[in-house]
């Protein structure tokens, strides 16, 4: 009926973002600004009244329209003229509804979904400690970039004359563990579980905004412009769309899924950073969890997840510490979320690894993905997690099962998925 009013957008609960000071002060820890909430805050009010003044108008605009097929020769022209003022109020009001609901628009995308109540507040530095895991050792001989140069497992010079800086070639030994950890840990997610899933790396705009990466991380994705299309940077967004518009049944969730793609950043920002080796690229692959639950399960299914991340790197035995990442550092759609970092001896510091987040019904809201519960539709909540980061997984092992004399001791659990025990350097 109101032509824009299909399109609107809708990733965060603006009634709740009205009347609820705890999540509007949780969007204000994460960076939003309160100008910016209060301008939104009026936006909507402002469409919430014009959206009445076109019903009104509709309404009369349907009786008036009716009334002419029944009105007697001589005051039908005094009907239709009457009709046609009308139709001239409401094609006014449906412009003004368009412009301030594309006001709402333009501004429900630059508000974060708020940060829980229990994340801490700052930044990047202000993360709160959970747990530290498995004894550090000391730098070995060769660090990731030198021992995979030196073992014939990354081939980097070529890889920047064909393709530019951040692109490497895996190569020997390197495939077979990258592809064991990749089997290892979705025969791992099966027993968990989860449906596995090779999902596609190319996604719509659209996809990308309903899944909360647009306009925010936009900088960071490579485009496709002639097609309309976007290289995803994990198999997370593929995922999220999987129930786009679907009714779930309560008794079906939590649905949890294991995504295998391929991803690209452009890692703009990182100028000089992590310049060597295959720790920062542009293209990795990777293995994402991926859930669909309900709000009252959905705390639970983080910690779930949580925990299968902890499991990866303890029977990798990787030693690590999960933090709870500080408000001022989470992505816009995570209400929550905890880092594995794990041990780099080479840099004699924790690196990140992996993460899991919960987006509450931020996601879910955009796409109308819902539950059919016992007191009605509710909207789903979605929450993810990476079980395995596969190029920066092995950088971590690459130095944490060096031997001194060289060679490379595969972790126990991938022997039966690659068939080495012993990797020996070359002669």
């Amino acid at each position: 009926m109101f032509g824009a009013a299909g399109s609107l957008v809708r990733v965060i609960d603006l009634r709740k973002l009205r009347e609820d000071d705890e999540y509007k002060a949780g969007a204000i820890r994460k960076g939003a600004d309160a100008a910016v909430i209060e301008e939104l805050l009026a936006s909507e009010a402002s469409r919430r009244s014009v959206q009445t003044e076109l019903e009104q108008l509709q309404a009369q605009a349907n009786a008036a329209s009716k009334e002419i097929g029944r009105a007697d020769p001589a005051e039908r022209e005094a009907k239709i003229a009457a009709a046609g003022e009308l139709k001239s109020q409401l094609k006014d009001k449906e412009a003004a509804y368009a412009e301030v609901a594309g006001k709402v628009d333009e501004l429900v995308l630059t508000i974060p979904n708020p940060a829980a109540p229990q994340v801490p507040d700052g930044g990047e530095e202000d993360f709160e400690l959970i747990e530290v895991v498995g004894d550090t050792i000391d730098a070995p001989p060769m660090d990731h970039a030198t021992y995979g140069e030196y073992m014939g497992w990354i081939e980097t010079d070529h890889a920047v004359q064909n393709m530019g800086s951040r692109f490497a070639y895996l190569m020997g030994a390197a495939v077979q563990l990258e592809f064991a950890l990749v089997q290892w840990t979705m025969t791992k997610l099966v027993g968990h579980g989860f449906t596995p899933v090779v999902a596609p790396v190319l996604v719509r705009e659209e996809m990308m905004v309903d899944a909360g990466f647009f306009p925010t991380d936009r900088h960071q994705v490579y485009t496709v412009s002639e097609d309309g299309l976007f290289l995803s940077g994990t198999s997370e967004v593929a995922l999220a769309g999987l129930h786009r518009g679907d009714l779930l049944d309560a008794g079906t969730t939590p649905l949890r899924y294991a995504g295998f793609s391929s991803c690209f950043r452009r890692e703009a920002g990182t100028y000089g950073k992590d310049t060597r080796g295959i720790f920062r690229v542009h293209q990795f692959d990777k293995v994402e969890m991926f859930s669909f639950t309900d709000a009252e399960s959905s705390w639970d299914e983080l910690e779930m997840l949580r925990g299968i991340e902890q499991e990866i790197l303890g029977d990798l035995q990787l030693p690590y510490r999960l933090i709870r990442v500080a408000a001022g550092d989470l992505g816009a759609p995570a209400a929550m979320k905890y880092d594995c970092e794990v041990w780099l001896p080479s840099e004699g510091a924790y690196r990140e690894l992996t993460s899991t987040s919960n987006y509450l019904d931020y996601s879910a809201r955009r796409l109308k993905t819902r539950i059919r519960g016992e007191n009605g539709n509710e909207l789903a909540h979605t929450l993810n997690g990476t079980a395995c980061a596969v190029g920066r997984t092995l950088v971590f092992l690459m130095e944490h099962c060096q031997q001194a004399d060289g060679s490379f001791v595969v972790p126990e659990v991938l022997r039966p998925f690659c068939g080495l025990d012993v990797i020996l350097p070359p002669s």
